[in-house]
């Protein structure tokens, strides 16, 4: 049986961390998709990443699949996706889930504390 640990060291291992200066410079590439994961309550408290896609974890398989009534043209498996969450687990779950899913350049920010406390842009939701 495995752990929610032992699931999110899984994923760490399969899709690496990118820092939040490193995700600066990829900000408003036609090529990177930023995808804010965390709950809209969550969004709408703090703000997102500029021209973050925010998909809850619970639906982003469904926005991801092109075959899904509920998928969102946003995703493009020639695209990066740069995930991230409140502390770092959900967007590495969602990460690997991608991966799995066929996307092959997927990256997670970690937690969106980072990115304010490395003086990030934020946009309102």
């Amino acid at each position: 049986m495995k752990t929610v640990q032992m699931m999110v060291a899984e994923a760490d291992a399969e899709v690496p961390r990118i820092s939040p200066d490193d995700a600066k410079t990829l900000l408003g590439r036609p090529d990177v998709l930023f995808l804010d994961v965390r709950e809209p309550g969550e969004v709408a408290t703090s703000g997102k990443v500029p021209g973050a896609l925010a998909v809850p974890r619970g639906l982003v398989e469904f926005r991801a699949d092109p075959t899904s009534p509920l998928h969102e043209a946003a995703f493009d498996r020639a695209k990066t996706v740069v995930t991230y969450c409140a502390s770092g687990g959900r967007s590495a779950l969602v990460g690997k889930t991608l991966k799995d899913m066929g996307y092959s350049n997927v990256r997670n920010l970690g937690g969106f504390k980072g990115w304010l406390d490395s003086g990030g842009e934020v946009e309102k939701a």
